[in-house]
Formats: structure tokens, sequence, C-alpha cells
């Protein structure tokens, strides 16, 4: 494409962060429809804003972290309630146990190591620079020699991100 490509009228960028979104909601809607059991070495990583509208945290993992979160759907989770905006998860932190409501538009990555496939997303709310975080402490063991992503190796994570002009 040249540089006097003009801007397009058709919100390209925002139809496919918004399908992209909905492969995870199918990805989880299949694992709650299956009783909430991981086939095989599947497990993700799914990372969030926390104050992105419609996020719902126990307010101490909030002000742990305030920007971003990852949280792990592994062996230790419990009521994965699927729906057509986002999903709700039971989860351990530090053996205390916490609900948490993620809407997809909050979503800003969602990765499953066990056959190296990952989506990277662009942020939907304003303002979300990212802020260094403390790790997630949940109380199984997240494989930390486990890479969450590697986008220079040919992996399958997929980043999409339409450059505006400037």
């Amino acid at each position: 494409m040249s540089e006097d490509t003009p801007d397009s009228l058709i919100p390209y960028d925002s139809i496919v962060q918004e399908a992209l979104r909905a492969v995870v909601g199918r990805v989880l809607g299949e694992i709650a429809d299956s009783g909430a059991e991981l086939p095989g070495a599947h497990h993700f990583y799914i990372t969030f804003k926390t104050h992105a509208p419609g996020v719902s945290v126990p307010a101490s993992l909030r002000e742990r972290f305030p920007d971003e979160m990852t949280i792990v759907l592994q062996n230790k989770f419990w009521n994965l309630d699927v729906r057509e905006d986002g999903f709700s998860v039971g989860l351990s932190f530090n053996q205390i146990p916490a609900e948490l409501d993620i809407p997809y538009a909050a979503i800003t990555q969602f990765v499953d190591p066990a056959v190296d496939f990952g989506l990277q997303f662009q942020a939907t709310v304003a303002d979300m620079a990212p802020a260094a975080t403390d790790p997630a402490g949940n109380d199984e063991e997240q494989g930390e020699d486990t890479p969450v992503e590697e986008t220079e190796d040919g992996s399958n994570v997929v980043t999409v991100d339409f450059g505006r002009k400037k």
C-alpha cells in the first residue's frame, strides 16, 4: 500500500478485533459445554485490562494489578460461565477463592502454550498503557519455563494492528 492510501470508511480493524475475540468465546464455550475439562495438555493464559468497563475482580486483585492481569485456566478453576459478551470464572489466588467477570472487549491476549497458539488484541478502552504487574500467584505451578508469546520464531501468535496515518 502506498502512503497515499486513504483512510478507510469501513472500520476493518474493529471488525477483525471483534471476530478474533469471538474465537476466545467459542473456545471457552466449548470448554464450558464439556464440563469445564480441558483436553490433553491445553491450558489458557488470558490477559485483560482490570479497569475496563464490565470487569469485575476483587478489590485486592485490582490493587495488585492496577492496569493488566493474566489469569491461567488450567487445573483449578470453577463456575466457568460463557456469555455472548464475556465470561466469568472462579479461581484461587494465594489460596483465596475469587470470582472474576471479564468482558471479551477487556481481553488483550489469549494464549494456549500447549499448541503454541495465541491471539493478541488492541486495547479497546482509551488510555490503557500497560503498567508493571506482579506475577498472577495462582495456587498451582504455571510452568514458568513455558513461553507465553514467541512471535519471531514462526509460532501461531496472531497479532492484528491496523496502523493509522500519522
